[in-house]
Order: structure tokens, then sequence, then C-alpha cells
């Protein structure tokens, strides 16, 4: 068990909406955090993928009717996309009779028929979460051999949580194919099992590179708008991350291709075949593991308003991450595997086109320290820590 950080946002957003959504993959933990929340107040837990507690919403308004005054709680609510409207008229009665927050709780893999559902029915009555793996605050050290150990197995608690490297590794392989064959196919698309995996693995052999759909459709054998639909469903299921390159006028020819990572550095291991840190340590992957297992973390703790881009320009200007505070208020973030970064040329050429207030080096190791005049190198715990104290703050720059 560990103690989520969006375990309090999720209880005081259930405190000003009628209805809270956590959406996240399978297995990331929803259902346990949900049984969390629950503990503080009178509820009921629905499973809609449980035949006897799907028969018991046939009549939604009578059964939700007799736990007016609880919390409900609706798991796998993606299984019922109709329920969404019964919603809307309960969450309208209530209101009128004064008892507008905290009604409902519902949990998703997210699909589109998910979110277009309940955009239409619900809109202006809830508030959406996302749930994403274990991050650095979560786990019993924040650096050191714990932060290695998350970055290898990935953050799904039962991968990071397993008995060994061999034991997570395993479930993982079994998490992805079970995905695949049974999860996917639930959500609605009908492709071929053994198609989607091959265009997860290249997704993980070119983590973190500019999207060729046409290099990844001729290596499918498929058009590039198939390409297109296999990503918008992968990154739907918040499976792989899609950053889109930052864009303003500069007066430079920026690229305008995203880059893509597969969310999960665990999964980006198993995709690859690679079953322990020592394995990592000796794979090309090793540079862009850690730069999407960084990037992933910093976006997934981003306060509400602050932005994440890349930087890129075809004279060779480069940042691997920018965060965005406000107009013309952003910091740039370079990414490297190793406890001796350097930095190139690029890196400070897009620095200075876009004129950033603040420059970093997240690295390996756990000291904080200068590179340069104007650049501070620090772990990914302090980083993240830095951007939070930052985004609550009207100073900016360097630590």
């Amino acid at each position: 068990m560990y103690k989520r950080e969006l375990t309090q946002k999720i209880i005081r957003s259930l405190s000003h909406n009628p209805a809270v959504a956590i959406l996240g993959p399978r297995q990331i933990g929803k259902t346990t955090l949900a049984h969390e929340i629950a503990k503080s107040q009178p509820s009921i837990y629905l499973d809609l993928e449980n035949p006897g507690d799907f028969q018991k919403l046939k009549d939604p308004v009578h059964y939700l009717g007799l736990h007016a005054d609880k919390l409900v709680i609706l798991d796998e609510v993606q299984r019922y996309p109709d329920l969404f409207m019964s919603l809307r008229g309960i969450i309208d009665t209530r209101r009128h009779e004064g008892r507008g927050n905290g009604c409902f709780l519902v949990l998703g893999s997210a699909s589109n028929q998910l979110l277009k559902q309940s955009s239409e029915s619900l809109a202006g009555r809830i508030h959406y979460s996302e749930l994403t793996g274990l991050n650095p605050f979560e786990i019993e050290s924040p650096d050191g051999g714990p932060l290695k150990k998350l970055w290898m197995r990935g953050g799904f608690p039962s991968s990071y949580a397993a008995s060994s490297d061999q034991a997570s590794h395993a479930w993982r392989q079994d998490f992805i194919r079970t995905y695949l064959e049974r999860n996917v196919p639930q959500l609605g698309p009908r492709i071929p099992a053994s198609t989607l995996m091959r265009f997860w693995t290249m997704l993980a052999h070119t983590q973190g590179e500019l999207l060729n759909a046409s290099k990844l459709a001729g290596s499918l054998g498929v058009e590039s708008v198939t390409v297109s639909r296999y990503l918008d469903l992968m990154v739907d299921l918040l499976l792989v991350r899609r950053l889109e390159p930052w864009h303003g006028n500069v007066k430079k020819r920026l690229v305008k291709s995203p880059r893509t990572y597969v969310r999960d550095s665990g999964i980006v291991h198993a995709l690859l075949q690679i079953p322990d840190y020592e394995a990592l340590l000796g794979h090309p992957v090793l540079g862009k593991s850690w730069e999407g297992f960084v990037t992933e973390t910093i976006i997934s703790a981003l306060p509400s308003g602050v932005h994440p881009f890349f930087y890129r320009t075809s004279a060779g200007a480069d940042i691997d991450l920018v965060i965005e505070f406000g107009l013309n208020d952003c910091w740039a973030v370079e990414i490297k595997a190793s406890h001796t970064p350097s930095l190139k040329r690029g890196f400070h050429m897009a620095c200075e086109d876009l004129r950033v207030m603040g420059k970093f080096v997240v690295y390996t190791g756990e000291d904080t320290f200068p590179i340069g005049n104007d650049t501070t190198v620090l772990s990914l715990s302090n980083f993240i820590e830095a951007v939070r104290k930052r985004a609550h703050s009207p100073l900016s720059g360097n630590l």
C-alpha cells in the first residue's frame, strides 16, 4: 500500500464537485485509491465488470436513490457509457435539494467513448484527475537505490513491489499480453493483438524520437493514417505520451512533429526484453529510457496551468523539456543519464531563442551543483520540488 499524492486532491475535489473521475490504465491503482478515500465517509462500491453489480444498475435512478446519502464509487465505468445520462439527472436533482457535491467517484480506463460520454452528459458537473504510476515521493526513498528500482521496473505498483526483478519483468510481460488480447478489444477497437504489439515495441525502440508515421507505416505494412489511428488509441489509453513541440513567434524554423514516449519505463524495458538494471546499462536505449522516465515523472507532477513542450529547430537548437509557467516565462530542462553531464551548443542556442528564465539538467545523481554560470544540475526529486515551489511563487529563475 503506497500513500498516493492524488488522494487528498481527490477528497478536496469531491467537496467541490458532484462527480469526480479518476482515469488511468488498468492496474495503476485506481481501485485501491478509491477504497482508501471511501474510508473517510459512508460509501458503496460497484464494479461494472461484475455481472451482479452491473445488474443492480439496470434501473440506476431507483438503485442509486436508495444510496442517496453515500458516496457511490463506480469502477470500470467505460463498460456502461449510457450511465452518464442517468447520473446527470441524479446530480441535478441533488443539487436542487442542496446536496450537490461528493455524489459520485467514477473510475475508468480512459477511452474516447468514456471521455466523450462524460464530457457531453456531465459538462460542468465532473472533475477529471489522472492517476499515473508511482512517483519518487510515493516510494520509500526518493533518491538512490529505490529511484533506480522505480526507473527499471516502472510505476505500476505490482511491478514495483514484486519480489524480484524477474518477477517484476514477468508481471509486465503478462500485463502487456493481457492488455492487448483482452482489455483493448473490450474498449472497442478490433485491431489484431500481434499488430499492436509490434507497434508498441516500435515506439519503445524509438523512445523520445520525433514521430515518423511514414517509417512506422512502412515497417507495419499499413497506411500512415492507420499509424495515426493506432497512436491515438495508445495515447487515449494513457499508455503513450505524445509530447508536442513548443510553438511561438521566434522567427525560427521549428520542428512540428511531436515526440513520442511509452509512458511507463518498466513497460519500455519489458517490450525491449531488458530484464534488469545491469542489462539496461548496456542497452542502446539507456539514455532515452532515462529521458522518458524523467519526462513522464515531471509532467505527471506539474501543477495545473503549467504546460510541457520540447523545443527543436532545423538549425540544431534543442531542449528536451520546456516547462511553460506563463507567457514569456519558461524553464529549459536537459535530461542526462550520467553522473557527469555536459551540455551541447544546441541547448544554449535554444535557451537564447526562448529567453528562458531557468536552465536545469536532471541527472542520475543526487547532488545539486552549478554547471557553467547559469545552469543547475540536480536530481529528479529536487527538480520536481523546485517546479512546485516555482508554480506557487511569483519568482522565477535558477535555484
